[in-house]
């Protein structure tokens, strides 16, 4: 019967340590789309390497009247197709498709933002004189 008993709380336990993990790390808590241009992208890390990038946002205001700054969205891409794309896009206008979740993963990046799909790309064209 005491057998019995501490077999069920040890399985309690277990259950609890497991939605406890799952909701910290695996749980997507929300989920998103942002735009911009693609600042960098890099593959780095020392035992994990991981793609990791920056995408700035153009035409946040800012406190003062009539000031623009720019917003810098950090990111992660555990997506070898997705890391290509993007590989191959710098400086262009993209929309990225985004995961937040709670917390990081060694394997999964640096960043809580975890972009899985570029939505669309379109090149910068300079200014015409």
């Amino acid at each position: 019967m005491k057998g019995r008993i501490l077999t069920i709380i040890s399985l309690v336990l277990i259950l609890i340590l497991v939605g406890v993990i799952y909701y910290r790390y695996y749980f997507v808590f929300g989920e998103g789309t942002k735009a911009g241009t693609l600042n960098y992208f890099v593959k780095k890390g020392y035992v994990f390497k991981t793609f990791e990038g920056r995408l700035i946002q153009n035409g946040i205001r800012t406190q003062t009247q009539g000031g623009i700054a720019s917003n810098e969205f950090m990111f992660s891409v555990t997506d070898e197709k997705v890391a290509d794309k993007l590989n191959h896009s710098a400086g262009a206008m993209m929309d990225l498709h985004y995961k937040e979740y709670l917390h990081t993963l060694p394997w999964r990046g640096v960043s809580v933002f975890v972009v899985d799909s570029v939505m669309s790309i379109s090149p910068v064209t300079p200014p015409t004189p």
